[in-house]
């Protein structure tokens, strides 16, 4: 199996304009990742803009997490323990690998999707509007001139991890880190319009 071309652009995230971001923006690799995050000022700026969110029921359905560089051996703690509880037979490297996560450069933002329950607003839309704050957050960081990487992996899914940064109901969404980019930036393979576009066809009557 080929492995996907990747082509070099040195104009991704071009912040010449906010058209010129919206067009060439990209995700960085949260390991590739290196310091320093945002300031603390720059971090208000970034989460002010994310909270400008569609969301028509106004229930604010999503919580954004810091997690301070003081505290990521406490977090790679936590991704050991729960590693073990996932998988028991995980290989050394694996538990190291969790560490290795834990301590990525930049500020660390777990997005928590908290829907409110038995509203008018359908969860799903609740969802969504969660999905939207997290790129809201990454454009907010771009537009500053950080990178921003978002991901999931079974960290998202596993209870113990679950239960350390959310209450009942609620579940993670994306742990995503915001720091300066250690290598260039490489544009990916995108899908072309024609199978993504379509125009509606009326149903027949």
């Amino acid at each position: 199996m080929r492995r996907p071309t990747y082509v070099r652009f040195p104009m991704l995230n071009d912040r010449s304009s906010a058209l010129s971001l919206l067009q060439t923006r990209r995700s960085a690799k949260p390991r590739d990742l290196i310091g320093p995050g945002p300031s603390a000022q720059e971090m208000r700026l970034i989460l002010e803009i994310a909270s400008r969110t569609p969301d028509h029921g106004q229930l604010f359905p999503w919580r954004f997490i810091l997690v301070a560089d003081d505290q990521r051996d406490s977090l790679g703690a936590l991704l050991r323990q729960a590693l073990v509880e996932s998988d028991p037979c995980a290989m050394i490297a694996r538990h190291e690998k969790e560490d290795q996560f834990a301590h990525y450069a930049g500020q660390l933002v777990v997005l928590v999707s908290a829907p409110v329950p038995d509203h008018k607003i359908p969860v799903w839309e609740q969802e969504l509007s969660c999905g939207a704050a997290a790129m809201n957050l990454l454009l907010g960081a771009e537009a500053l001139g950080y990178v921003g990487g978002w991901v999931t992996g079974w960290r998202a899914y596993s209870e113990r991890v679950r239960s350390a940064f959310c209450e009942p109901g609620e579940r993670i969404a994306g742990f995503i880190f915001i720091g300066q980019p250690g290598r260039e930036l490489e544009e990916r393979p995108r899908e072309p319009k024609s199978p993504i576009v379509k125009s509606w066809t009326p149903p027949a009557p």
